[in-house]
C-alpha cells in the first residue's frame, strides 16, 4: 500500500512532464513541414519545459535529502536538536520517522553521558585521594593535564596545576615525595609535619595510552588518620588479649594460694606440693606469654652471618622433625642464625599442628629449598586443612589467631624476622590439600 501511494504521488508530480513528452513528437512533426528552424525552436522550448517540470516535481525530495544530510552532520558534531518533518505515509515518511527516533535515542544517550560525566567529575574532585595526571607533549616535556582538588591542596597550596612541568613541580615538593616518585611503582613514605610527628602517605602510579600519548596517573593517599584508628584498635585488642591471659593465670593462682593457706591452717601439708606445682606452672606460662610480647615489640636488628642451608636446616631437624628437599651444600644465606631458627621453628611447629587438625591426621611436613635468580625460596609444606580466604588475609596480622589459646604472635613475629632480613613471607593453599608457607630471602653475595 505504501509503495503504491509513493508511485501515485510521483506519477502525479511527473504528469506534466509526461504530457509534454507525449506532445513533443506531434509538435515536431507539425513544425517540420513549416521549416526546420521552427522545429528546432519548438523542441528546445519543450525540452526546457520538461526540465523545469522535472525539477519542480523533484524539488521536495531534494529538500528532504538535504535536510537529512544536514541532520546527520549535526549528529556528527554532537548536536541532536535538529529535526526533519515529512507529511506522508510512504517509504520516505517511514525513513524520516526512523531518523527522528534515532535522534531521540542519541539525545537521551548524550544526556545520560553528560550526567555520568558530571557525577564522575564530582566524585573525582571531592575524593580525599590526590590525583595527578601527566602526559608528554609535542616538545617531549611531561606536563600536568589534570589535578583534582586534593592534589592542588597537597601539592600547590590549592592553586591550579594544569599545564605545569612535572620536573619543576616535583622540585618544589618534599624530598620524601620526590624520592617515592623516583623509585617507581607503589610505595609508602612519611613526611614530617610541623610538630614531632609525621604524616604517612601511600603512592600508587598507573600508566596508560590515550589518543596516542603516554599518560601517567599518580594517586597519593594520606594514611595517617586511618593508621591512627588502626593503632587504637590494635591497642584495644592487645589490652583485651593481655587482660584475658592475665585473668586466666592470676585467677587460678589466687584460688590456689587461698587453698594452700587453708591447707596450712588445717595442718594438711601433704597436698601443698601439688598446689605449689600448679602455681608454678601458671606463673611460668604467664612469664612466657609476657616474654613473647616483649620479644615481638623489641625485635633487635639481625646480626647477619653467612650460613650453609644444609647444615642450618640439619640442626633444625634435630629439634623438630620434617623432610628436607633441595638443600645442597653450595646454597648459602646471610641471616641471623638465632632469629631465623626461631622463625622456622614457628613455621614447622604450625605445620605439625595443622596436620594434627586434618581428617585423617597427617604428620607429613616438608621443607623445600629452591634457588631463584637473586633469591632463595624456602617452602614449609603440610597436609593440614589449609586456610579459608578470610584467614589467609589476616593470618600475618599481629594478635590474629584461630586457635583457642593462641596469642596471634607466632606468624606475625616470623614475618617481622623475615622482612628484617630483606625477605618476604606469603601463604597459599596447596592444590592437593594443605598449606604452603613460602619464605623469599635475598641470595647471599660472594
Amino acid at each position: 500500500m505504501i509503495r503504491r501511494t509513493l508511485t501515485l504521488r510521483l506519477f502525479l508530480r511527473l504528469l506534466p512532464v509526461l504530457a509534454l513528452a507525449a506532445a513533443l513528437p506531434w509538435s515536431f512533426a507539425y513544425w517540420i513541414d513549416r521549416g526546420w528552424v521552427l522545429a528546432v525552436a519548438s523542441a528546445a522550448i519543450l525540452l526546457a519545459l520538461m526540465w523545469w517540470s522535472l525539477r519542480r516535481a523533484l524539488a521536495p525530495l531534494r529538500a528532504l535529502f538535504r535536510a537529512l544530510a544536514g541532520s546527520v552532520n549535526t549528529y556528527r558534531d554532537g548536536e541532536f536538536n535538529f529535526g526533519v518533518h515529512w507529511r506522508s505515509d510512504d517509504e520516505l515518511g517511514e525513513l524520516v520517522r526512523a531518523h527522528a527516533e534515532l535522534g531521540e535515542v542519541l539525545r537521551e544517550q548524550r544526556q545520560d553521558l553528560v550526567q555520568r560525566e558530571l557525577l564522575l567529575d564530582t566524585m573525582v574532585q571531592n575524593t580525599p585521594v590526590a590525583m595527578l595526571l601527566s602526559a608528554e607533549g609535542g616538545d617531549a616535556i611531561r606536563r600536568v593535564v589534570y589535578a583534582n582538588l586534593a592534589a592542588r591542596k597537597l601539592l600547590n597550596d590549592g592553586r591550579k596545576l594544569e599545564g605545569q612541568r612535572m620536573g619543576e613541580l616535583l622540585e618544589a615538593l618534599p624530598v620524601e615525595l620526590r624520592e617515592a616518585v623516583a623509585r617507581g611503582g607503589d610505595s609508602l613514605f612519611a613526611v614530617p609535619d610541623e610538630g614531632d610527628d609525621e604524616d604517612v602517605y601511600h603512592l600508587s602510579r598507573r600508566h596508560f595510552s590515550l589518543n596516542g600519548r603516554r599518560h601517567e596517573l599518580l594517586l597519593i593517599r594520606l594514611l595517617t588518620p586511618e593508621l591512627r584508628r588502626q593503632e587504637v584498635q590494635t591497642w584495644k585488642k592487645v589490652i583485651r588479649v593481655i587482660s584475658h591471659e592475665l585473668n586466666n593465670s592470676l585467677a587460678p593462682i589466687a584460688s590456689l594460694a587461698h587453698s594452700g593457706a587453708e591447707l596450712v591452717r588445717r595442718g594438711r601439708h601433704e597436698r601443698l606440693g601439688e598446689v605449689f606445682s600448679t602455681i608454678e606452672d601458671r606463673a611460668r606460662h604467664l612469664e612466657g606469654f609476657i616474654r613473647g610480647y616483649a620479644r615481638f615489640a623489641k625485635l633487635p636488628q639481625p646480626q647477619l652471618q653467612t650460613v650453609a642451608w644444609a647444615e642450618f636446616l640439619g640442626r633444625l631437624q634435630r629439634q623438630i622433625g620434617f623432610e628436607l628437599e633441595g638443600a645442597t651444600q653450595d646454597l648459602r644465606a646471610r641471616v641471623d642464625p638465632a632469629q631465623m631458627e626461631q622463625a622456622l621453628l614457628n613455621l614447622v611447629k604450625n605445620a605439625h599442628e595443622a596436620g594434627a587438625d586434618a581428617t585423617p591426621p597427617s604428620d607429613e611436613v616438608r621443607v623445600r629449598l629452591l634457588r631463584l635468580p637473586g633469591w632463595t625460596r624456602l617452602e614449609v609444606l603440610d597436609r593440614g586443612p589449609g586456610m579459608n580466604e578470610a584467614v589467609l588475609q589476616n593470618a600475618l596480622l599481629p594478635f590474629y589467631s584461630t586457635k583457642r589459646h593462641g596469642t596471634g604472635l607466632g606468624l606475625a613475629l616470623t614475618r617481622e624476622i623475615i622482612e628484617a632480613h630483606g625477605g618476604r613471607l606469603s601463604l597459599q593453599n596447596r592444590t592437593d590439600g594443605g598449606l604452603c608457607v613460602a619464605v623469599m630471602l635475598p641470595e647471599a653475595g660472594g
